[in-house]
């Protein structure tokens, strides 16, 4: 039996009354609704109010209460282009009275508008330069929000699972408006170095593991202007061993923490990760190399890139863990049940358990009628 679950944001359903029974009918079990965001410029092609959105900035979308966030530095924003301070409650509601259960869905570590704020607790790579988007879970004021924003999010009102996206540090990929970075042909084992931390809870962590850290940061520098094949052939295996534990550890620690925290609050609630076997991840899908380290139900990784990279992903994590395949039904998919049905069979016959849809809000009325009969097919039902 393969478990669905579309994706959706909070506006995608305030002010508009068919929009929780428009996504019932795609046949989803569940829905991910957003309770946490990044920025995005967000169409709402089937709205009947508006046909954008833009959240300029990342926002909290349950209550942001003063006595929870006191004296931290690091404070979510609500935001002013969805109508009250809990939409996401009021968007979850309408999804429950259509009979669908609600994951809320959180991002943590990806905020721009904090990392603008707070440019001491963001991600630096070896020459210096920081990702202001990269909030990095080695600083613990970083580690204490993620804790308080998903104790407030689980607080906030009834949900039935928790999507923890951006569960670890944020590196190169997955940050900047008008990215014009592609010119370098940087190659993934070069952007997988430019995503080393070397903020000062870096550093301290790499020389309590007994690393040489003006050393490390020469190997990294020479290995992006270099041709190494591999993150450990550009450090070697001296290095690469300690600081590959550090990395890992620290993806672990924060999963570990927050797992534990929504286990607590509401342990009826699933409790979905995103999730990749390689030992140098960062980005949305954050490492689990070494191990999870957590009470996780369902570890989901991304198939956006495609059925080969996809069904690799889901490979390397299938059997231990369940597996959900991020799937992607927006461009450049086309609209085509059949193509997609296709990829998603492969999916689930490469060892995923689950498929969660991307995404209900932003796609055409064509493209869920695609949605609807790809997984009709694929589920039998």
């Amino acid at each position: 039996m393969v478990t669905t679950i579309a994706h959706a944001y909070p506006w995608d359903l305030v002010g508009d009354p068919e929009a929780a029974a428009r996504i019932a009918g795609l046949g989803v079990d569940a829905v991910a609704l957003a309770a946490s965001y990044h920025t995005v410029r967000a169409a709402t092609p089937l709205h009947p109010e508006h046909r954008l959105v833009d959240a300029r900035h990342a926002a909290l979308y349950v209550p942001v209460r003063e006595q929870a966030w006191r004296g931290r530095r690091l404070v979510p924003a609500q935001p002013s282009w969805v109508d009250g301070d809990n939409s996401f409650g009021a968007a979850a509601d309408e999804l429950r009275a259509a009979g669908l259960p609600v994951y809320a869905w959180i991002v943590l570590t990806h905020s721009s508008r904090l990392g603008d704020q707070c440019p001491d607790l963001v991600v630096r790579n070896a020459f210096g330069d920081s990702y202001p988007y990269a909030l990095c879970p080695a600083q613990p004021e970083v580690a204490e929000y993620c804790d308080t924003l998903v104790s407030e999010i689980v607080r906030s009102g009834q949900i039935d699972g928790v999507v923890l996206e951006a569960c670890g540090p944020l590196g190169f990929v997955h940050g900047g408006h008008h990215e014009k970075t592609d010119g370098t042909d940087w190659t993934p084992v070069r952007q997988q170095l430019l995503s080393l931390c070397f903020c000062t809870a870096c550093q301290a962590r790499y020389a309590e593991a007994g690393v040489d850290v003006a050393e490390l940061r020469a190997a990294v520098r020479a290995g992006v202007d270099g041709k190494a094949d591999s993150v450990r052939a550009a450090l070697g295996e001296r290095l690469a061993e300690p600081v590959a534990a550090v990395r890992t550890g620290l993806s672990r620690e924060l999963r570990a923490r927050l797992v534990a925290r929504v286990r607590e609050l509401a342990p009826q609630a699933r409790v979905v990760v995103h999730a990749n076997a390689e030992e140098w991840a960062t980005g949305p899908f954050a490492t689990v190399a070494g191990g999870v380290g957590a009470d996780v139900d369902v570890l989901t990784v991304t198939c956006w890139p495609g059925p080969q990279a996809g069904t690799a992903a889901i490979r390397a994590l299938a059997g231990e863990h369940r597996v959900a395949a991020y799937v992607l039904a927006l461009p450049p998919r086309a609209v085509d049940s059949v193509a997609l049905a296709q990829e998603w069979r492969g999916y689930v016959e490469a060892g995923a358990s689950e498929l969660h849809v991307y995404h209900a809000g932003l796609a055409s009325r064509a493209r869920l009628e695609a949605i609807r009969l790809a997984l009709g097919a694929v589920t039998g039902s």
